[in-house]
């Protein structure tokens, strides 16, 4: 019986190999990484894998890290040829951070929230290895603590040149459009949004449908922002951001994770039907946008329900 167990799990392996090979191979799901110039990813990787926040489990960040290297450096490459003030939302646990000081230009200014007995700002040390020399270094880091759906930004009218928000969308629960709004008060005219987000339409996604699985988050211990309280695809970002007067200048999806999406359903029977939309398959969905017009003065009637006619349009 025994043998039979272990030959069984052999095949199984075998079999997950397989399929975890092909989605990449049917679909663009894997845009080249932005690599700073004469930077290898391997060395990119054991950077960002150096840091920590001192009061974290290492662990937890190291296999954070590992997981979402590739969402960092696709959010570097949105934002690597912009200069000036740039609010990082989210910031912690600061692995886009310490990328974006050390291979950009950017004057960076942090926020975040752990809650409502935290208030005005925190600081918070976080050791890294030095690039590239390898030496081991810390850093105190400040941030402003506020929570950016109950609170007015702490910052003047178009003080920023940029504003990361990024997987910050997914998380709220009120009034996405509101904060939308503060971030468009706080940036320049024709100041730049970075915003990354899960994408509901994601390949996985699709095949778990078929196959009769949920695609809804779970509950999480961290409380009501701590799981994704609602996901978007590409062309309701298009149409929110549009409606806040924003001018998309970039937008692609990407695999960051692993793709399970053949543990559902046969990809490659799919791909007849997924042909026309290759490229909106991705796990996650990169924006970068330019604020250049006025915004709505509404709600934008596809995202909202149960308020007054006067008030969507």
């Amino acid at each position: 019986m025994n043998k039979i167990i272990q030959y069984g799990k052999k095949i199984k392996e075998k079999i997950k190999i397989k399929l975890n090979g092909t989605p990449n191979k049917l679909f663009p799901l894997n845009p080249e990484l932005p690599l700073p110039e004469g930077v290898s990813e391997a060395e990119l990787r054991d950077y960002l894998k150096s840091v920590l926040v001192s009061d974290a489990p290492p662990q937890e960040m190291a296999n954070y890290c590992e997981q979402d290297f590739r969402r960092f450096v696709y959010t570097y490459g949105l934002v690597r040829d912009v200069s000036g003030k740039c609010l990082e939302l989210g910031a912690n646990p600061y692995f886009t951070t310490l990328l974006l000081k050390r291979f950009t230009q950017l004057e960076l200014v942090l926020a975040n929230y752990f809650g409502s007995h935290i208030t005005d700002y925190i600081v918070q040390k976080v050791n890294y290895k030095d690039f590239p020399r390898g030496k081991e270094c810390s850093t105190e880091l400040k941030s402003f603590h506020f929570n950016i759906e109950c609170d007015k930004f702490p910052f003047k009218d178009g003080e920023f040149d940029a504003v990361l928000f990024c997987e910050i969308i997914e998380h709220l629960l009120i009034d996405p459009v509101a904060v939308i709004q503060e971030i468009k008060r706080v940036l320049k005219p024709n100041g730049v949004l970075i915003l990354t987000t899960p994408n509901v339409s994601r390949l996985e996604n699709v095949s778990k449908m078929i196959a009769g699985a949920n695609i809804y988050d779970p509950y999480s211990g961290y409380g009501y922002y701590g799981r994704h309280n609602r996901e978007y695809n590409k062309h309701e970002l298009y149409l929110l951001l549009n409606y806040m007067g924003f001018t998309i200048d970039s937008m692609f999806t990407a695999d960051v994770h692993e793709n399970f999406a053949s543990h559902y359903c046969s990809v490659a029977q799919l791909q007849p039907f997924l042909k026309h939309r290759e490229l909106d398959l991705g796990q996650y969905i990169f924006v970068r946008a330019i604020n250049q017009q006025k915004a709505g003065n509404k709600k934008p009637a596809f995202l909202y329900r149960s308020y007054p006619e006067d008030q969507l349009e």
